[in-house]
C-alpha cells in the first residue's frame, strides 16, 4: 500500500525571528509504524525540496525511540531534503494521506488550496485521512459540496487550548486548533495535557499532540487492514 504524508513548508513562526516548520516526532513515528508495516511512502510539501524542522522538537525533551532512529536513518533524511511539490501529486497514486504537526502547518497548509482539494479528493475516494496536533489545522478551509465545512458534525481532535497556552504561543499562532476546530461545527475532545488521545470518524483519524501520532498511524492502518 502506498501513502502520502503532506509536510509543511512553512519555517517562520510568526513575527518571533524564531523558525517553525513540522515536528520530527510526530513524522518518524507514523513513518516507520507505516514503513514497518510494509508500506511505501511519499513526502510531499507546498514548496517541494527540503521540508523545515522545527528546532523545539530537536530538544533532548522531545526525543523518542522514533526520532532517535530518524536521526540515524540516512534515507529518510534523504527524503525530507527531497520532498516532491504538493502540485504534482494525485490522491489516486494513494491509498491514504497523513498530515504530520508542527506550527508551520497553520501558515501554509491551512490555507493551500491543493491540500484542501487532495483532502476532498481522498475523503471522496473513501480513502483514510490522518492529522496530529497542529495538523488537523489544515481542515480550516476545506468544505465539502455542499458548502459546509469538512470537520462539521465530525468528532475530531488537535492539539488543545492549554497546550498551546503551555507551549506560550497562544498570541503568536494565526489561529488556535481547538478553537478553530469547534467553531468549523467539529465535535471536538480532548485529555489531559500530553496525554495520549485519538479520535476516529469514519476515514478521517486525528490525534491531539505529539504523543498521540503513532496511535494514529496505527489505527490508520487499522482502517486500511478491514
Amino acid at each position: 500500500m502506498n501513502i502520502l504524508f503532506i509536510v509543511t513548508s512553512h519555517d517562520e513562526l510568526g513575527n518571533t525571528g524564531h523558525k517553525t516548520g513540522f515536528w520530527v516526532e510526530e513524522f518518524a513515528a507514523p513513518y516507520y509504524t507505516f514503513k514497518d508495516a510494509g508500506f511505501t511512502i511519499d513526502v510531499a510539501t507546498p514548496k517541494g525540496g527540503q521540508a523545515p524542522i522545527d528546532p523545539s522538537s530537536e530538544v533532548p525533551d522531545a526525543q523518542t525511540a522514533a526520532t532517535e532512529r530518524y536521526y540515524k536513518d540516512e534515507e529518510v533524511q534523504n527524503v525530507i531534503a527531497n520532498t516532491h511539490k504538493l502540485v504534482d501529486v494525485n490522491a489516486q497514486d494513494y491509498d491514504a494521506v497523513f498530515y504530520p504537526g508542527g506550527h508551520g502547518p497553520l501558515w501554509d497548509l491551512a490555507n493551500d488550496i491543493k491540500s484542501q482539494q487532495l483532502i476532498l479528493d481522498f475523503y471522496n475516494a473513501q480513502k483514510p485521512i490522518g492529522a496530529v496536533c497542529h495538523a488537523p489545522g489544515v481542515f480550516k478551509n476545506v468544505k465539502l459540496a455542499n458548502g459546509e465545512a469538512f470537520v462539521n458534525g465530525k468528532d475530531v481532535t488537535g492539539f488543545s487550548n492549554t497546550e498551546e497556552d503551555a507551549v506560550k504561543l497562544t498570541d503568536v499562532v494565526p489561529f488556535l486548533v481547538e478553537t478553530e476546530l469547534k467553531n468549523l461545527g467539529g465535535n471536538y475532545s480532548k485529555t489531559s495535557d500530553w496525554g495520549v488521545h485519538t479520535v476516529v470518524d469514519g476515514l478521517l483519524i486525528t490525534g491531539q499532540n505529539p504523543a498521540s501520532s503513532e496511535a494514529v498511524a496505527t489505527k490508520m492502518i487499522e482502517l486500511l487492514k478491514k
